[in-house]
C-alpha cells in the first residue's frame, strides 16, 4: 500500500519538471481507479451538476460534500483528497468557515478543503490554516459566483482583471494556502501567476503553463 500524500508534499512539488496530476471524483468507484495516477483527488462541488443534474454548483451543501467526500477518501490510499467547501458555508465569517471545514474534515477524513475567492478570503484562509486546516485556494473563474460574473466566461481578458487575479494569488499565498486552483484564465496570466507565487498552481482550463 502506498503512503498517503499530504498537503506539505503537494506544496513541495512547486516548479518540478513532472507536473502535478489532479483529477475529480465523486464516487468510490471512480476514486478507486484514479487514485494510483493522482497527486490530488478533488471532491468538487460540481457534483451538484454532474451527479444531481443541477444548473450550477450552488445547490451543493455540506451534507452532500460530506457524503461524497467520505466515499472518495474510503476508496483511496495514495492521493491527497481535497473536499470543496460549498457555497454559503464559509463566506459569512472565519468562525463559520472553521466550523464547517472542521465538520467536513472529521466526517470525510480528507486531507484538506478548497474554497473559492481571493483577496477578500485571505483572512478566513489564514484563520483556518493557523488552526490546523490545510486550505487549497481557487481563483480566476469562480463557479460559485456565476450569477455575479454573468456566466462561465474565461477571466483575465483585460489588464485590470488580470492584475486583480494576480493580487488574489499573492494574497492567498501570504494567507497560507498550500496550492491554488486557477480556473478559466488566459495563458499569459496563468504563466505570470505560476512564476510569481511559491505554491503550486493547478490549472483548470488555464493552460499547460501551470504546475499541474
Amino acid at each position: 500500500m502506498e503512503k498517503r500524500i499530504y498537503p506539505p508534499h503537494i506544496q513541495k512539488q512547486k516548479g518540478q519538471e513532472e507536473p502535478l496530476i489532479c483529477l475529480t471524483a465523486y464516487t468510490a468507484h471512480t476514486a478507486h481507479y484514479v487514485d494510483p495516477h493522482c497527486d490530488v483527488v478533488l471532491v468538487g462541488d460540481s457534483v451538484a451538476m454532474v451527479v444531481y443534474g443541477m444548473e450550477s454548483t450552488l445547490g451543493a451543501d455540506l451534507d452532500m460534500m460530506a457524503r461524497h467526500g467520505k466515499a472518495v477518501v474510503g476508496a483511496t490510499n495514495k492521493a491527497c483528497v481535497v473536499v470543496d467547501m460549498p457555497f454559503g458555508s464559509y463566506q459569512e465569517s472565519p468562525e463559520q468557515a472553521f466550523r464547517n471545514a472542521a465538520y467536513l474534515m472529521k466526517e470525510t477524513g480528507a486531507q484538506a478543503v478548497k474554497m473559492e475567492g481571493g483577496t477578500e478570503l485571505a483572512a478566513t484562509v489564514n484563520f483556518l490554516v493557523r488552526r490546523g486546516i490545510p486550505v487549497m485556494g481557487h481563483i480566476g473563474l469562480l463557479p460559485q459566483s456565476v450569477n455575479t460574473l454573468g456566466g462561465y466566461e474565461s477571466r483575465g481578458k483585460d489588464s485590470d482583471e488580470a492584475k486583480s487575479i494576480q493580487h488574489d494569488a499573492q494574497s492567498l499565498e501570504e494567507a497560507g494556502v498550500f496550492a491554488i486552483v486557477l480556473e478559466g484564465t488566459l495563458e499569459a496570466v496563468a504563466r505570470r501567476i505560476t512564476a510569481e507565487v511559491s505554491v503550486p498552481v493547478i490549472g483548470i482550463g488555464a493552460s499547460p503553463a501551470c504546475d499541474g
